[in-house]
């Protein structure tokens, strides 16, 4: 009897931003292929939200996907993407 040793599929990676700030009623949610935004203030969403963007064109010019970077590797691009 044979073990088949295949390799599980892998599913794409997917990003997910929480905004806690929010205090004026809005229920803001952005969505894409690989990433939810979800709550936050005004200015707290735009800001997730244009990390998010941000980040996944770094990707594409280091020639990757989500689930292909690092933990580490993410975070790095991350900060780099975030507005300051």
């Amino acid at each position: 009897m044979t073990v088949s040793k295949k390799r599980p599929k892998r599913r794409p990676g997917a990003l997910l931003g929480l905004g806690l700030d929010n205090d004026d009623g809005h229920k803001r949610i952005t969505t894409g292929d690989q990433f939810a935004i979800l709550g936050g203030s005004a200015e707290t969403h735009e800001r997730m939200t244009e990390t998010v963007v941000k980040t996944f064109e770094e990707l594409k010019q280091r020639g990757k996907q989500l689930d292909e970077v690092r933990p580490v590797e993410l975070a790095d691009i991350i900060k780099k993407s975030a507005p300051r």
